[in-house]
Order: C-alpha cells, then structure tokens, then sequence
C-alpha cells in the first residue's frame, strides 16, 4: 500500500489523535484514517497490540521493524519502550509524511495515560470483541483500553470500529454499554449507493465515517445526497 493524501490542505495543526489497532480483521482501515489525519497534520499517537501487528501485517504489509521511526528507548525500570517518532524512511512511505509516534502497548506510564494530556479524540479501529469487552467494563490492562478510558473519563471522543460477524448477545451487550457512555459505535459496514468500483473505495466509506465521528472532515467518500428527480 502506498501512502496518500485525504481531503486537501490541513485545517488545524494543533489537533492531536490516538488510534488504536485491536486484533479484529479490518487492517486497511487503521491505515486509512491514519494517513487522513496525517494528511491534515494532526498528530497521531498510534498504539498497535500484538494481535493488532499480526492483522496489518497480513492485512496491509506493514513492517514495524522498517526503517523509519526515532531509535527505540527502553525505560531502565519497567522495560517498556518508549514513544518512537516518525522520522521518515520505510515508516513515512507506509503511513504518511506527518507527526507519527508509535506508543508501546505495555506503556501505561506514558503521557496519553493521563488526561493531563489533552487530545481531540481516539479511534479503536478495527476494535476486537475482546477490547469491546475490556472497555465496556472499565478494564485499563494495557494502554489501548487505559487511553480509552481516559477519554471517558474526561469526556472526550471515542470511536470504536468493530469488525465481527455474526454478532452473539454478549458482544451486542457491550456494545449498547459502550453506546450508552457516548461512544460512537462506527461498524465496518461499507455502503454501496456511490457505486464503490475498487475495495479501497469501501475502505474509503468506513474510514470517512470513522473520521466524521471523530470530528474530522477529509473527504474520504461522498455523502448521500437522495435519489435524483424522475
């Protein structure tokens, strides 16, 4: 995959944005949204699980250990490294030219942690039932779910991407619990009224709705505008 642009010019460079990668198949969409917010200069904290580096690996082909990225420092006490920068090289040609900072998973000590740290929003995307779970029940076992949790907590938006079928009654349960705290449920339902002819246009229609929850207008895919007249 090759990076590429979204919506034209930035808007605002000050906005700042966590994406969360969750082992749920649905790859092609973290990257988009990434690379639209990239594209917008926002900065983007990215936070990948493992099951997460398995999915786009085999989903998108993306290589962690590429070059690319600041070299890595591990904190001498807990072992965990700390948040790497995009520097270009391999990385910048995946995801994007922009401000980039790849956050290990482990790291519940980083500033994103906190909601000292101020960001516009987070996306999960795709969000695995399993995360679903942990967020729905207020669980902070690894920094996707301590992030995400901060975001409730300070009432910030959170937009989770969840790509499963079929659907049993528990994974609707947490759903609707993470609905009622006010997160956006976004599912990774593509529609087909603007007569998508490629998959990256399907990508495009869940990555856009994505965006568009999140408070970010790029643009992706175009919007329904009814029937035309007879």
């Amino acid at each position: 995959m090759t990076a590429d642009g979204a919506g034209g010019a930035a808007r605002d460079a000050s906005r700042r944005f966590v994406v969360a990668v969750t082992g749920a198949s649905g790859g092609p969409y973290a990257v988009r949204v990434v690379r639209a917010l990239l594209a917008q200069r926002a900065r983007v904290d990215l936070v990948v699980s493992p099951a997460g580096r398995v999915v786009l690996a085999d989903e998108t082909g993306w290589r962690p250990e590429g070059d690319g990225f600041a070299p890595e420092v591990t904190d001498p006490v807990s072992g965990w490294v700390r948040p790497r920068r995009l520097v270009g090289g391999y990385q910048a040609g995946f995801w994007g030219e922009g401000e980039l900072h790849l956050y290990d998973v482990r790291d519940v000590a980083s500033d994103i942690a906190s909601g000292s740290t101020p960001v516009d929003g987070m996306a999960v995307v795709p969000c695995s039932m399993s995360t679903v779970a942990a967020l729905a029940t207020g669980q902070s076992a690894n920094l996707i779910e301590r992030a995400a949790d901060v975001c409730l907590k300070e009432g910030r938006r959170l937009v989770v991407v969840p790509r499963e079928t079929p659907l049993h009654a528990l994974h609707l349960k947490n759903l609707l619990r993470l609905a009622e705290l006010g997160v956006r449920v976004v599912p990774a339902m593509p529609g087909f009224y603007h007569r998508p002819t490629t998959v990256a246009e399907l990508v495009d229609f869940v990555a856009g709705r994505c965006l568009q929850a999140l408070g970010v207008a790029a643009g992706l895919s175009p919007s329904w505008q009814g029937r035309p007249e007879p």
